[in-house]
Parts: C-alpha cells; structure tokens; sequence
C-alpha cells in the first residue's frame, strides 16, 4: 500500500539521482577539460593515462546513474499511481511527486535529443 511517506522518499531519491547525475556531467567536463590541457603541454605519459583513467571512470558512471534514475521514477509513478487511485489526489507531497516526474522525463528528453 502506497503512501505519502513512500511517496516524499520516492520523489527525494529522484532528486538526489538527478542531482548525482548533473555532478557526474560536470565531473566529465573538467576532467576532459584537464587531460586535453595535459596533453597540450605535454605531460608525462604515465601521467596522461592515469588522467586518461579517471576521465573514463567518470563516464562510465553516467549510464549507470541514468538507469538508476529511470528505476527510481518508475517505483515514483507507481506509487503516485497508487495514490491517486486511493483518492488522494490534493497535497504538497502529490504535487511535488508530478513535478519531479515532469522535470526527469524533461532530462531524459533533453539527453536523447
């Protein structure tokens, strides 16, 4: 049985994936940013490739927050879903939650785009 409890930690977790999400993007960028400057002056290639390391590292984490993101606003639907089929359809809580899901699905368009 969904409640407004389930529901506010469901919408919570939506926002701190999306959240971890954005920081990993900006991560990539200084990163890729850093290992074209090294390579630009000529660093050490030891050096390079462990940069080079870090930059994939970082990436590889992208796919994987986006499929935790989707799993999160998947279990967020469903529970909203719940919700509003037990006639709680008015709250702060419930507005929140639509929100949030119209922010994700508005990332996940964005990024396919």
């Amino acid at each position: 049985m969904a409640t407004i409890r389930n529901l506010k930690i469901k919408t919570s977790s939506c926002k701190r994936i999306v959240k971890e999400l954005n920081s990993y993007k900006r991560e990539v960028e200084r990163e890729a940013a850093k290992t074209a400057d090294m390579k630009e002056k000529g660093a050490d290639p030891y050096d390079l490739k462990q940069q080079e390391n870090v930059l994939a590292e970082s990436r590889m984490m992208i796919p994987d927050c986006r499929k935790r993101l989707e799993a999160a606003l998947a279990d967020l639907k469903a529970t909203l879903d719940e919700l509003l089929e037990s006639d709680q359809k008015e709250g702060l809580e419930i507005e929140d939650a639509q929100n949030t899901i119209a922010e994700v699905e508005q990332l996940f368009q964005s990024t396919e785009a």
